[in-house]
């Protein structure tokens, strides 16, 4: 085969055409899905992705600030990137809350938390079974923004109040430790 540079020459040019048209095609789609103010203006290619930016912009926004109505009109708490279990719609939720009472070998956890610290009902229970309680029943109950945990565990039977004091304390700790900062 020979090296013909005109051949190459006008192959390049073709391909680079075909590429400018494809993308002003692809221009134009983006252009046509873009409201406009008015139509009888000619808006140049930088302005027109400029505009199909902040068109994309304001849809996200809208977007974001209908999932929120949304969730708000559901009930649903939708998590705060910048508090951990802190605010709802501007006002502070409740601080965990715990109380445990020890009878023998049984001891009942309750707990308080609001709706968006569900993982403090998941911690109990992993604190609980690291320290060798064994998990026989676990409820919850839901009143406006506040969820109520009961845990029933059994203890190990050669010192249950010493057991129950142990237990209790490192629950509390935990509480005090994922209440939200003022």
């Amino acid at each position: 085969m020979e090296n013909n540079p005109s051949c190459s020459t006008t192959d390049r040019k073709t391909i680079e055409r075909n590429r400018r048209n494809q993308m002003k095609a692809l221009y134009s789609q983006l252009n046509s899905l873009v409201p406009h103010h008015s139509s009888r203006e000619s808006v140049s290619l930088p302005d027109q992705l400029d505009e199909a930016a902040n068109y994309i912009k304001k849809l996200q926004i809208k977007l974001e600030k209908m999932k929120e109505r949304k969730d708000s009109l559901m009930g649903i708490e939708r998590p705060n990137a910048s508090a951990g279990c802190s605010t709802r719609a501007g006002m502070r939720l409740r601080s965990p809350q715990i109380e445990v009472n020890g009878i023998g070998s049984a001891l009942e956890v309750v707990l308080l938390t609001g709706l968006d610290c569900q993982f403090l009902f998941n911690e109990t229970i992993r604190i609980l079974q690291e320290e060798g309680a064994e998990i026989v029943n676990a409820t919850f109950s839901v009143l406006d923004d506040t969820v109520f945990h009961i845990i029933h565990s059994k203890v190990e039977d050669s010192a249950p109040s010493y057991e129950a004091a142990r237990i209790s304390k490192r629950l509390k700790k935990f509480a005090e430790d994922s209440a939200p900062s003022h």
